[in-house]
């Protein structure tokens, strides 16, 4: 058996700990391909797997990364993939490295027009924003989105999809600059975290808007809440803020609003062929150009855990991506 390269997480003790080294060839089971890493997306599981604090807990060590491009090496007999196939897939882990491997179901066919860098950073973000959108959402065309959290990658994937499915796009942003950046990639309003309330009400003439998106919970949610017009939805994707909310659901009551969860992985898990049914949907956007992940910063695999670091930092615009 060979020896590849790949980020290594060998204690809980953050990015910072991340080793890099030599590991053995990663062994592809019966279904899975096998992928020569172009690239490989960062995202904030990879923080969190770094500290522990992943609801998924792979035994230490572990190669880190879950979302990659790259060109097939090795196919289950039957698949659709073929060596030299150029695929984009999910992995949960052991993206960081020269090779991975992937269940068939979670790799999918990559448009020649699709480079490596940005092809890594689509899987996870956009796959679930476009169920978050539409399956959860229902979002339709001419209503108001209010995106948290807007200049990261789940923010940018957001703005993207909701603007290519007819929405007005406001972003939510802490700084100038990324009301700026945000404006770059296709968002048609920005406002400061910091009195994003009136700003919004302002905005939409006091009417609201009809769907809030917000990744990063914490205090923002009840004015989140306050800034829905009447069959307005909210949709949670996670706490990158690191505090989970409650609810007062006479709020929901009066207003005739709701709260609904974007449980991604857990929907697509059990279903046998969503990811693929979900990726098919999503590839107009990419072949139209909606989708284009803004791909602001690339590492070397040397420097994977600094990659990791800066989103610790809430410093990146867009998408961080390594490059084996």
């Amino acid at each position: 058996m060979g020896r590849v390269r790949a980020a290594q997480v060998e204690r809980p003790d953050g990015p910072e700990a991340v080793e890099i080294g030599e590991v053995p060839d990663p062994v592809r089971r019966e279904g899975d391909v096998l992928v020569e890493v172009r690239a490989a997306g960062v995202n904030f599981p990879d923080l969190l797997l770094t500290q522990d604090r992943y609801q998924y807990k792979p035994e230490v060590p572990f190669v880190l990364g879950g979302e990659f491009a790259g060109v097939v090496r090795e196919a289950p007999a039957g698949s659709e993939f073929s060596p030299g196939d150029r695929v984009a897939g999910s992995s949960t882990v052991g993206a960081f490295a020269e090779l991975v491997t992937a269940p068939a179901s979670s790799v999918f066919p990559l448009p020649e027009s699709v480079g490596f860098d940005a092809a890594a950073c689509i899987p996870m973000n956009y796959l679930t924003m476009t169920f978050a959108l539409i399956t959860r959402g229902g979002l339709r065309d001419g209503e108001t989105v209010l995106v948290h959290g807007a200049a990261g990658g789940i923010g940018t994937a957001t703005i993207q999809l909701a603007a290519a499915l007819g929405a007005r796009v406001v972003s939510v942003v802490s700084t100038p600059e990324k009301a700026e950046f945000v404006r770059s990639v296709g968002s048609h309003e920005a406002v400061l975290a910091d009195g994003f309330k009136d700003a919004v009400r302002e905005l939409t003439g006091g009417a609201g808007v009809d769907m809030v998106v917000d990744p990063v919970g914490g205090d923002r949610l009840t004015d989140s809440l306050r800034c829905l017009a009447p069959l307005g939805r909210l949709l949670v994707l996670g706490f990158t803020a690191g505090d989970i909310p409650t609810v007062r659901v006479n709020r929901l009551l009066l207003n005739n609003i709701d709260v609904r969860g974007v449980g991604w992985g857990a929907f697509a898990g059990p279903r046998p062929g969503y990811l693929r049914q979900e990726w098919d949907r999503l590839l107009p956007f990419v072949a139209s150009g909606a989708v284009a992940p803004p791909v602001t910063a690339t590492y070397p695999l040397e420097e994977a855990g600094a990659a990791v670091a800066r989103l610790g930092e809430r410093s990146v615009l867009g998408k961080v991506v390594v490059t084996p």
